[in-house]
């Protein structure tokens, strides 16, 4: 069986995110997006300064003092969640496993899967191994461990971490301004080299119809409005155990003046040929990974919609890989906000539905559109969908093109087709 890693939800909650400035490129002004003329301070020194940087007083104890036990219900899950030293998800102390070896500064190679020339560790790799275990592999990256991008202030070319900025911006949550944007390639979030998204104005079109769907059964998933009453996103995020589960509530427009609206989510169709098995353990039916979402209020009246394209059926495979594309998802690392990519593109077009593109998305942005844009109308052209193993080098970013479920959406707008209930269905009886 081959390894997947799931473009999933991660760390999603609804509070207004930070607005940014307009695009000041000669062509129709991009709202919401930032200056590309914003200052860009070098990272070098900051990064070396964070990377040999002493914990907070009380954040860490002494090497060969730390001591706990594993009754955290995250616990021996590979992944350090003490507070201060890792996710913050465990009390302190009870996520001993996961934590002493970071805790104690005694990083190894002890894991079966060290030396290969992959990072195993989760969050940056396959996730094979325990934190602290595949030092050899993982050794460049560790720094960026518990990091994030999650601050208001994230992406302006400035550190404002305490002790190196001006502390406007919580320890560890400034990342990319911090230790800089380059990353390896051998990682899940190379992002080509260097992450270049960019946080979006959620209050102006089209960034505002871009929202997220809470699951009832947990997580959330991105997902836009192209139509009244209508939502696309990614099947696998109303997809697990073999059933369907599609019961959420969806919002959006959170920097609106007034706050952000949201709907529940009724109705559902998805591809008839989804399995989810197959999907989660080959490559085959990555092109049947969309699912159409109908919602209890029409936001898109309030708000408007974005349209939706084929863009390999109309303009052909090789105008589409000169196309410019616009991304933006609700990622697991930058909190809160919508973040995304401006000017990224298709590299290569598969006669599955699908596309490779070299857009910076990752977990969280499941679901969220790739947009082709004239004048001032936007076009959902495809919409992401995972990472793609790739022996011998990087992992692959697929998304799903629109060719796949454009056949179906004048019919489920108009209600002639539908599951007329967003409720579980699968092989046998639903949990409780």
């Amino acid at each position: 069986m081959k390894r997947r890693v799931w473009i999933a939800a991660a760390l999603l909650f609804a509070v207004s995110p930070l607005a940014a400035a307009q695009d000041a490129r000669d062509e129709p002004a991009l709202a919401g997006a930032p200056s590309p003329d914003a200052e860009r301070l070098s990272s070098r020194d900051l990064s070396r300064w964070l990377q040999g940087k002493p914990p907070k007083p009380g954040a860490t104890p002494a090497a060969g003092r730390y001591s706990g036990d594993d009754t955290c219900q995250w616990a021996n899950d590979g992944e350090c969640d003490d507070p201060g030293i890792g996710t913050g998800a465990c009390e302190r102390g009870t996520d001993y496993s996961d934590c002493w070896r970071i805790v104690e500064g005694v990083e190894d190679n002890s894991c079966r899967w060290a030396n290969d020339g992959e990072c195993d560790e989760p969050g940056f790799g396959t996730g094979a191994c325990t934190q602290a275990t595949d030092l050899n592999d993982c050794g460049e990256i560790i720094h960026l461990r518990f990091r994030n991008d999650s601050c208001e202030a994230a992406f302006d070319g400035v550190c404002n971490e305490p002790g190196v900025g001006d502390g406007t911006c919580a320890e560890r949550t400034d990342r990319a301004d911090c230790t800089g944007r380059d990353r390896p390639m051998g990682i899940n979030d190379h992002y080509f080299g260097h992450d270049d998204r960019v946080f979006m104005d959620t209050s102006v079109f089209p960034w505002s119809v871009i929202g997220q769907v809470d699951f009832d059964a947990g997580g959330a998933c991105t997902a836009t409005l192209i139509a009244d009453t209508v939502l696309i996103t990614a099947s696998h995020c109303i997809s697990e155990d073999g059933r369907l589960d599609a019961r959420g509530v969806f919002r959006t427009a959170y920097a609106r003046e007034g706050g952000p609206l949201e709907a529940r989510v009724i109705d559902y169709f998805n591809s008839p040929d989804w399995d989810e098995e197959r999907f989660s353990s080959t490559d085959d039916l990555d092109g049947t990974d969309w699912a159409l979402l109908r919602i209890d209020r029409p936001l898109g009246a309030e708000l408007g919609h974005v349209g939706a394209r084929g863009l390999i059926d109309t303009a052909g495979a090789q105008r589409a890989l000169e196309a410019e594309l616009f991304q933006a998802g609700y990622s697991w690392d930058t909190g809160t906000h919508l973040s995304g990519n401006l000017g990224c593109h298709i590299v290569e077009v598969f006669n599955d539905n699908t596309m490779a593109h070299n857009c910076d998305t990752t977990r969280g942005d499941s679901g969220s559109p790739f947009m082709v844009r004239e004048g001032d109308e936007y076009f959902i052209v495809a919409t992401d969908s995972n990472f793609r193993s790739n022996p011998g080098g990087p992992m692959i970013y697929i998304a799903t093109r629109s060719e796949g479920w454009l056949p179906y959406l004048d019919d489920f707008i108009a209600g002639r087709i539908g599951n007329d209930s967003p409720r579980p269905r699968g092989p046998g009886k639903p949990p409780k």
